[in-house]
């Protein structure tokens, strides 16, 4: 492929996704991520600051589409499921990415580094739903255990969403795992 052809961005996370897959993210070096890609060292820094980026965007997509979906949920819903609703926004968008969502979660299992970076996006997504809670009137300790209980539920189905085994859609495993952790928390469990 030319440097000329469109999609750079597309075609480097690809690339970086394959190669991290191959022979680990530490021995992947980004101008064998270029040269896959068809592209050189040059443009890769144009679309991320280092090969982290590839799979932990400075800009946090996933962030603000979770918080700019809260904002749009009715007042009158609980704080949890105004969360589990907003969180059903993130599993449509992620619909069509399941193949490339387990790709990127094995190449962080297999590094310590990464497994850590994903804790710190995680937290972002807490901290940042625990805000917009807060914007809707929520106080606290709810709006944080709100955010924490739904990016928890988030994480066990996500987790279950990109096993080989499992068929469901994301949102309809974020709905069971809130139903369950409802029932955890009910003292029905």
């Amino acid at each position: 492929m030319g440097r000329w052809e469109p999609n750079a961005r597309g075609r480097l996370e690809q690339a970086a996704l394959e190669l991290y897959s191959e022979r680990g993210f530490e021995q992947t070096t980004v101008k064998e991520i270029a040269k896959l890609a068809g592209l050189t060292e040059r443009t890769f820094f144009r679309h991320f600051t280092d090969k982290r980026e590839v799979l932990f965007p400075e800009s946090n997509p996933l962030r603000d589409v979770l918080v700019e979906a809260l904002d749009g949920v009715p007042d009158s819903e609980r704080p949890i499921d105004a969360v589990a609703a907003a969180l059903d926004t993130i599993a449509e968008l992620m619909r069509e990415r399941r193949e490339l969502a387990r790709q990127r979660q094995a190449v962080i299992a297999a590094n310590a580094e990464l497994q850590e970076r994903e804790l710190v996006k995680l937290a972002s997504l807490v901290s940042a739903l625990t805000v917009a809670l807060r914007r809707r009137g929520v106080a606290d300790p709810a709006a944080g255990l709100a955010a924490e209980a739904g990016i928890a539920v988030f994480k066990i189905a996500f987790e279950r969403w990109i096993s080989e085994a499992e068929q469901r859609d994301l949102s309809h495993l974020i709905r069971d795992s809130l139903d369950e952790l409802k029932a955890v928390t009910a003292g029905r469990l």
